[in-house]
């Protein structure tokens, strides 16, 4: 893309990700409760989800959906959970196996709780069963808008193809078409509250 380009995409990036952030900070907190229970059981519902013995999670931030219930129901259901290690400078990602929540996490630089690598073992990505990926604004295409970091945007490619890439979204997070550029990646299923979204 020219530059002037680049330039109007990020910049309707923004303002997608500022019209996000004031729809869900609208919602009723009971009701934002409920949705994000809806959009959990669709996960643990989801055959792909069911079948992973080695799932890829994240920890959630500003308006991604929240994980925690997800977190809890993969220990429980004896799933090995791995969550992503962010290297700032390198900009690029490594994943850790987490065994618990209150003692194998620590503050990273996107000032999100992640592994502790002097406590968590690294996971081969070939490992990887089924990717739970973050996302402020998605589409029907798979089209995914993140914070920004492009962390994500890095780390899909390097992903099994036959790992499911599978975003988390309100329904209001769900836009006709997000604002894309040439290096965002798109995710092959998106699990809203109100449904299953098959990539297009």
């Amino acid at each position: 893309f020219p530059e002037n380009v680049m330039d109007e995409i990020k910049a309707k990036k923004n303002s997608v990700r500022s019209d996000i952030a004031k729809l869900i900070s609208s919602l009723p907190e009971d009701e934002l409760a409920e949705k994000v229970r809806k959009i959990e059981e669709g996960l643990f519902d989801f055959a792909n989800f069911i079948e992973a013995r080695i799932p890829l999670l994240y920890m959630h931030q500003g308006y991604e959906v929240p994980t925690n219930g997800i977190f809890r129901r993969s220990f429980q259901g004896d799933k090995i959970v791995v969550l992503p290690c962010f290297h700032k400078e390198k900009r690029s990602v490594s994943l850790m196996k987490v065994d618990n929540r209150e003692t194998d996490l620590k503050q990273g630089p996107r000032g999100v709780l992640e592994p502790d690598p002097t406590r968590c073992k690294k996971v081969p990505i070939d490992r990887i069963d089924i990717a739970i990926i973050p996302g402020i604004a998605l589409d029907e295409k798979g089209g995914r808008l993140g914070s920004g970091f492009g962390y994500y945007d890095r780390l899909i490619p390097r992903l099994p193809v036959t790992t499911r890439k599978v975003a988390l979204a309100l329904e209001e997070q769900i836009l006709p078409q997000v604002p894309m550029e040439s290096h965002d990646k798109y995710v092959d299923i998106i699990i809203t509250d109100q449904r299953v979204i098959y990539k297009i």
